[in-house]
């Protein structure tokens, strides 16, 4: 698949989603491929971006993913992203970490998430809950600042 095959693909999938703060999801999935891209990501975890919540949200199956024209390190990144049903940061972490790429795509996912203008419009518990989940996360993952 093209870049703009899986950047079509994905919105598609995620058509009708909104985000916390009520926007339409693929501007979340655009975020991230854009900070992929500018973080220096190949076009591999540019698509591993557009897709990185694809599985998670039950937007495109697992099915769906394995027989994709897509690259393996694509896939590899992809699953690695995708928090599992009461799995320990943990282990979400090491995962990533782990997996060639994926640190890259779940930085600039983590980056969005955390952008201040995104939490602002939440209302405040949300707000701290997911500053201090976000913040725990690159902690995890060794990422700084």
């Amino acid at each position: 698949m093209t870049l703009a095959q899986v950047e079509a693909t994905a919105r598609a999938a995620h058509t009708g989603q909104t985000d916390k703060a009520g926007r339409p999801y693929a501007e979340h999935l655009r975020a991230v491929a854009e900070g992929v891209r500018a973080r220096g990501g190949d076009d591999e975890q540019i698509a591993a971006a557009w897709l990185h919540d694809a599985v998670e949200d039950d937007a495109l199956s697992a099915q769906w993913l394995r027989e994709a024209a897509l690259s393996s390190r694509t896939k590899d990144i992809v699953l690695a992203v995708t928090k599992r049903a009461g799995e320990p940061p943990e282990a979400y972490a090491a995962r990533i970490l782990a997996t060639p790429g994926a640190l890259l795509v779940k930085e600039s996912d983590l980056a969005h998430n955390a952008d201040p203008a995104r939490l602002a419009v939440l209302d405040a518990a949300t707000r701290k809950r997911l500053t201090e989940k976000y913040a725990r996360m690159r902690a995890l993952l060794g990422l700084v600042g």
